[in-house]
């Protein structure tokens, strides 16, 4: 790895990698520009994301060239009504001598693709909080440690809601980002469909090694921010609580506001969209651009709101 002489010349280098992995991406996947950021932020920022979308829009393969750019290991749980916890973190057996050998689950990877997490009960889905907030596991006692640097993309089909189990709010308070995927645009989709109907096979080049990707994250908590765009985030974060001298709009619109950890994503997400944009340090425009996918599913809105149509989108813009 290469070494700087400071910091600046890092984030000059980080600038850089975050231009050319993008780039890469770009071969593969058409038109979705703003996902990409998200996900590479929330990458290096130490995040996990929750990604929503209808199924058919390149999800898995999104992750997978991510995966491939960055050359980590990577792999995909799809989640069903009969997944058991052991069928993620892995289970203990017997070998021939009659000795217990821990048996490694799919969780063991640095980039985990959990599709459709809302398609299994709660005890399945709760198996990822510890591997999300402490990067290891617990199995029989014995706690097993994940390979950093470790990722959660977890997807949510928005169609079909009939045999699903919601997040508690608990679990999606852990994920950093909720990411909407839209529909290509017209250009963008007969762009995609001239790529994936033709003989032609896009690589995928890498970009940077595992060892890199922990130094940038660690260089992304050491971007200083000035006091008043911490306030600022801070503050944000309680326009959105009802019933702690929360904004108006909150009172009226909102059940429930965004936690801490929002005010935290909101400095952390600020400082890294800084760094990706060539900047040495945030201000209130980059804490406002992390702002709807960081907020968005840690409010909860009330009868009145969902009544007269407002979203949590809407809400989120007047607050800003």
């Amino acid at each position: 790895m290469v070494q700087f002489k400071n910091d600046k010349e890092a984030a000059d280098a980080f600038h850089q990698s975050y231009l050319q992995l993008t780039k890469e991406v770009s071969k593969v996947i058409v038109g979705q520009d703003k996902v990409v950021k998200l996900l590479i932020s929330s990458i290096f920022c130490q995040g996990h994301s929750l990604l929503v979308g209808v199924p058919g829009l390149a999800k898995t393969l999104l992750i997978h060239t991510m995966a491939s750019a960055l050359h980590l290991k990577f792999n995909r749980i799809q989640f069903t009504p009969d997944l058991m916890p052991s069928d993620i973190l892995g289970a203990e057996t017997l070998d021939k001598e009659r000795n217990f050998k821990f048996i490694f689950g799919p969780i063991f990877a640095n980039i985990i693709l959990a599709d459709e997490i809302n398609r299994t009960p709660p005890k399945t889905q709760s198996a990822l909080l510890e591997a999300m907030q402490e990067y290891s596991v617990t199995i029989g006692g014995k706690n097993h440690p994940l390979e950093k640097p470790f990722f959660v993309l977890a997807t949510q089909n928005p169609i079909e809601q009939e045999g699903t189990y919601p997040l508690p709010e608990a679990q999606l308070d852990r994920f950093m980002f909720n990411i909407n995927l839209d529909y290509p645009t017209l250009a963008s989709e007969i762009e995609i469909v001239k790529n994936t109907t033709s003989e032609r096979e896009q690589s995928v080049d890498q970009v940077m090694t595992a060892d890199e990707i922990k130094f940038y994250q660690q260089l992304v908590r050491r971007v200083p921010v000035a006091d008043n765009v911490i306030e600022y985030a801070v503050k944000l974060v309680h326009k959105t609580r009802p019933n702690d001298g929360g904004d108006e709009l909150a009172k009226q619109y909102l059940e429930w506001g965004a936690g801490p950890r929002a005010s935290q994503f909101l400095v952390l997400g600020a400082k890294c969209n800084a760094l990706m944009n060539g900047k040495y340090s945030p201000d209130i425009e980059d804490v406002q651009s992390v702002a709807e996918p960081i907020l968005r599913h840690r409010i909860v809105r009330n009868f009145k709101a969902e009544s007269e149509g407002i979203t949590e989108e809407q809400i989120i813009t007047r607050l800003l």
